[in-house]
């Protein structure tokens, strides 16, 4: 099923980088930003990455918590999140319920071969657990300061 705006955001709870975890009662009504990527440590999502953790600061002034999201195993993302200094939380969602529960676990093609996989896309959520917006099909460039201007925006 696929999450759009204005629907209540699926309650999640994941291991994160070095050695944490994050869950969404967590933000006990504060709004934050769930980003979900297909790989570490590939090309589009290291840029990604490397875009959200450039704006960190911004986010934190907007006091708004930025999560990666891929289901990436916790060593992957430690390795990841260290190789490239990147400085939001990276969730493993390893068992897939997250991505499934947010609808971005997908049918995809790649040289007419089709596959499942994680789609690119970004949740702003709300302090009462909303979806104020969401990003589908996300094109890197430039996504990362789109979605503070929407934060700054709130």
């Amino acid at each position: 099923m696929e999450i759009t705006e204005g629907q209540t955001a699926p309650a999640f709870d994941m291991a994160t980088a070095d050695a944490g975890r994050i869950s969404s009662a967590a933000f006990g009504g504060r709004p934050y930003v769930l980003y979900f990527y297909p790989k570490a440590d590939t090309p589009g999502c290291t840029s990604e990455g490397q875009d959200f953790s450039a704006l960190a600061d911004d986010f934190a002034a907007a006091g708004v918590p930025v999560i990666g999201v891929s289901r990436d195993p916790v060593k992957k993302l430690d390795r990841f999140r260290a190789k490239y200094d990147l400085r939001v939380v990276l969730a493993s969602d390893e068992p897939g319920d997250v991505t499934e529960a947010f609808g971005v676990w997908v049918e995809k093609s790649l040289y007419g071969r089709t596959y499942m996989g994680v789609e690119r896309a970004t949740f702003l959520i709300d302090g009462a657990g909303v979806v104020r917006r969401a990003w589908r099909k996300v094109r890197v460039k430039g996504h990362a300061a789109e979605v503070l201007a929407t934060v700054q925006a709130l």
